[in-house]
């Protein structure tokens, strides 16, 4: 997920770890999306524990978006520093599985708790929540329950979303469309058309135009709401839920062949999706965690509404599919 501290800070960290690195010491780099590694995000904490175990330095370098981070790393192939990338999603997964640079994981994780159980024996998962577009109850009373309600808005509604072919979340709500339209996607799109603000790059560009009053509605996450009421004590900002179901994302992390350190890389995903590094995730990364964390879960999240339905794709179609799905889209909102 892209980070609201991103909004908060302009500051990005080009890696959390020290300048120096002892020569006895193994490295390992960590090709993540700026959010993650920024100063506030769940890098600084999950180093700081990694570290304290494993005789190791952890090094995150941040790009503008994990799909950035898999641009890089397949730019440079084998040459790359990168052990690990970290952030993908599951609806980036299978373009990335197709490059050919990931290693199995060997870890067990079907224990984890996600939305459908875990059987990918390349990509770790670390978080999820479902996709969702964000309100202000002080500005909006009655949100719409589904997309076609969003497209019957007023004509002044303003709503902002990202773009497919550089943000996650932009491939998301593609894919939410998709998954719940089918060949009507395109009609859906022709309809929201004349309340889409603007497509961002990114999240965090979307979610400031949001917070500062410029748009009604932003694409975000269900789970968004948790970061108001934690940091700011701020119940106003909801999560519309729509009546046909919601697309989940789940993000990943993945080792690279390519890495002198297999077995450390390895040892880092089973520490990422452990309880203690389980901990760090919901109030750093503002997701759900993938283990039951039971009481230690933040208050915050325990009483947000969430989907009664999940919706998905194939892999595979989503793979064969995605470039014409996202002209789809963005022919219909030129």
């Amino acid at each position: 997920m892209v980070k609201f501290t991103s909004i908060a800070l302009a500051v990005l960290l080009a890696g959390v770890s020290g300048t120096v690195i002892a020569q006895d010491k193994p490295s390992l780099t960590v090709y993540t999306y700026d959010g993650f590694a920024s100063e506030w995000g769940p890098g600084v904490p999950l180093k700081e524990g990694f570290e304290k175990t494993c005789g190791c330095t952890i090094n995150f370098v941040a790009a503008d978006s994990s799909i950035g981070a898999l641009r890089r790393a397949q730019l440079e192939g084998t040459s790359t520093e990168a052990d690990i990338i970290l952030g993908l999603d599951t609806a980036i997964a299978g373009e990335a599985r197709a490059t050919g640079l990931f290693a199995d994981h060997g870890l067990d994780l079907s224990g984890l708790d996600t939305p459908e159980p875990w059987v990918d024996a390349q990509f770790a998962p670390f978080d999820y929540s479902h996709f969702a577009f964000m309100y202000d109850t002080d500005k909006t009373t009655t949100p719409p329950a589904s997309f076609e309600e969003m497209i019957a808005l007023p004509d002044d509604t303003k709503i902002v979303i990202q773009d497919p072919r550089s943000s996650t979340p932009g491939m998301g709500v593609m894919l939410w469309v998709k998954a719940a339209y089918g060949d009507r996607a395109g009609e859906i799109w022709q309809g929201l058309k004349p309340k889409i603000l603007t497509i961002t790059r990114d999240w965090s560009e979307a979610y400031a135009l949001f917070l500062d009053g410029e748009a009604d509605m932003v694409l975000s996450y269900t789970t968004s709401p948790a970061y108001h009421i934690f940091d700011e004590g701020d119940h106003t900002i909801k999560a519309a839920l729509f009546d046909e179901g919601h697309f989940p994302q789940i993000e990943v992390a993945g080792v690279l062949k390519s890495s002198p350190h297999q077995d450390l890389a390895k040892s880092f995903l089973a520490y990422l999706t452990s309880p203690e590094g389980q901990a760090v995730i919901p109030t750093t990364n503002w997701m759900f965690p993938v283990v039951d964390l039971g009481d230690a879960l933040d208050a915050s999240f325990k009483d947000l509404p969430q989907p009664t339905k999940t919706l998905t794709l194939p892999e595979a179609e989503v793979i064969a599919n995605s470039p014409a799905w996202i002209d789809e889209m963005l022919g219909a909102l030129q």
